[in-house]
């Protein structure tokens, strides 16, 4: 009997346990997701907490606004590092003059930059008198002496009976007109060397690759913009353009920029980089919708041009002794009797009776074609020939069609400061 109660009492304690476990097994996924809950918002609660930290007081701290400051220019660095290594271009640190500035190089340089005026006579109610017939630029480049030397266009100062230059502290003094060349555009003028405290170093234009800074400097619209600074690159370097002169047409080498240069900027000076004057500005295309081409005469060019005309007042260049249009301007009934087979060349306009053209019997209406056997296109091309390939006292032989006959004519070439021909 007793056994029997104690087995009893066992398999209700089994059956009690076992209903525990189902009770457990029942209560268990809620406990697990109770307890995910509470661990997920405890994550949660801490994350929140921290941010307020780091938003609030470690900005604050030194460390932290150390660390910043390096990040930021670590990442500027190397931002630039790999643009430029994606577009194949090695970085480099600008070299310039003064402090190494686009403001710097100009401070330096517009004490160099000077005005000019041109003053011409004029008949009015009064009778004759000098009166401001246009306005230009210059650049101060040479001491020597007790005298400084100014280079601006021979456009800027041709004609003029008195020159008058304005200095950058707004100073007036008149200069002297050394000598003058129409062809390259170019013109020399003399001044006190006292006003002359600032000269631009002049660099090697030469080494000019298109898309580098450059910077020009002028009076553009006259005085009362003295001194305007304008900043652009180069667009090209040994442009070839025809130009009107005084002395005919003529072909300037010439650097192209897209700074802005408006009347008055010529003589003014185109700046490199390192603050040296590289070109002197000549001329703009003006015509409506066109912008951005401005040109320079560059430093290879007009060094040797003032170089010459500071030594001897002129330019010595070969002289034939003839003044030429292009034939393609004229209209082929005024030439009957030229062969339809001539297409190019140039014609003699009229003759200097004391050159080697006139003692060769060159006449008036002859069409040249031909130079030492070279075609001649036009004035420009026979200039070119003329002025690159031979000098004073060389012999040439000139292809003329004169009454529809075809001749050669041989002459030598002498010198003349007017350079007609």
């Amino acid at each position: 009997m007793l056994e029997h109660n104690n087995q009893n009492e066992e398999m209700q304690h089994i059956e009690s346990e076992e209903v525990e476990k189902k009770e457990d097994m029942q209560r268990s996924p809620k406990l697990k997701k109770t307890r995910k809950g509470r661990g997920f918002l405890n994550t949660v609660g801490a994350g929140i907490i921290g941010s307020v930290l780091t938003l609030t007081v470690l900005p604050q701290t030194d460390y932290y606004q150390n660390l910043a400051q390096n990040s930021i220019e670590q990442s500027a660095h190397e931002g630039q590092t790999d643009t430029a290594a994606d577009s194949g271009i090695t970085p480099t640190t600008v070299s310039t003059a003064g402090s190494g500035d686009v403001a710097s190089i100009v401070e330096d340089a517009s004490e160099s930059i000077v005005g000019i005026v041109n003053y011409q006579q004029q008949n009015g109610m009064g009778g004759s008198q000098e009166a401001a017939a246009g306005t230009g630029s210059g650049v101060l480049f040479k001491k020597e002496g007790d005298s400084a030397y100014i280079i601006t266009n021979n456009h800027v100062i041709e004609g003029a009976s008195k020159i008058e230059v304005s200095l950058y502290d707004g100073e007036k003094t008149e200069g002297e007109l050394i000598g003058a060349d129409p062809l390259t555009d170019l013109a020399v003028v003399k001044i006190d060397g006292k006003y002359a405290d600032n000269l631009l170093e002049v660099g090697d234009s030469s080494a000019l690759r298109a898309g580098e800074q450059v910077i020009a400097i002028g009076n553009p619209l006259g005085l009362d913009l003295s001194r305007t600074v304008t900043q652009g690159i180069v667009s090209a370097v040994d442009r070839t353009i025809p130009v009107q002169t005084s002395e005919g047409e003529s072909e300037l080498n010439v650097i192209q920029t897209d700074a802005a240069i408006n009347p008055g900027n010529s003589g003014g000076a185109l700046l490199n980089a390192k603050g040296e004057l590289i070109g002197i500005n000549s001329a703009k295309i003006s015509n409506s919708g066109v912008e951005g081409l401005g040109f320079a005469i560059p430093s290879k060019d007009f060094m040797p041009i003032v170089s010459e005309i500071i030594e001897t007042g002129k330019v010595e260049r070969p002289y034939i002794g003839i003044g030429m249009k292009n034939l393609s301007d004229i209209p082929r009934s005024y030439l009957p009797n030229l062969p339809e087979s001539v297409e190019s060349g140039v014609v003699v306009a009229n003759i200097d009776p004391t050159s080697a053209a006139a003692d060769a019997g060159i006449k008036e209406g002859d069409a040249i074609s031909e130079m030492n056997g070279k075609a001649v296109e036009n004035v420009a091309d026979l200039r070119r020939q003329l002025y690159g390939d031979l000098k004073v006292g060389d012999k040439i032989d000139l292809t003329i069609y004169r009454d529809g006959k075809k001749m050669t004519v041989s002459l030598t070439l002498t010198s003349n400061a007017m350079m007609n021909g």
